[in-house]
């Protein structure tokens, strides 16, 4: 399993219709071929940044898959009006311990 990391900056005061539409987005990212899981954790000193993971059998999955597909377009015009910046993806090994 690999890991997909990404800091989110949420525009200022919008947190609480991100995380709505998170819930709404979650199904169309947990049915997706390769998906093992997902956890999005709010910053405890910074109410507006979340840390995003998620459980990939393959980079594949995510990138030529998800990324690819209609229900990343859905995830799109869910959640991608809150970023401020847009963030950026990184991709993690698996664990080394």
């Amino acid at each position: 399993m690999i890991l997909e990391q990404a800091l989110l900056t949420i525009r200022p005061g919008h947190s609480t219709a991100f995380e709505a539409a998170l819930q709404k987005a979650r199904p169309l990212i947990a049915a997706s071929p390769g998906f093992v899981s997902i956890e999005v954790r709010a910053a405890i000193e910074h109410p507006d940044r979340y840390l995003l993971t998620v459980g990939w059998e393959d980079i594949a999955s995510h990138r030529d898959g998800f990324r690819t597909s209609d229900r990343y377009k859905n995830w799109c015009d869910l959640l991608h009006c809150f970023y401020d910046p847009m963030p950026t993806i990184t991709y993690f090994a698996e664990s080394i311990l």
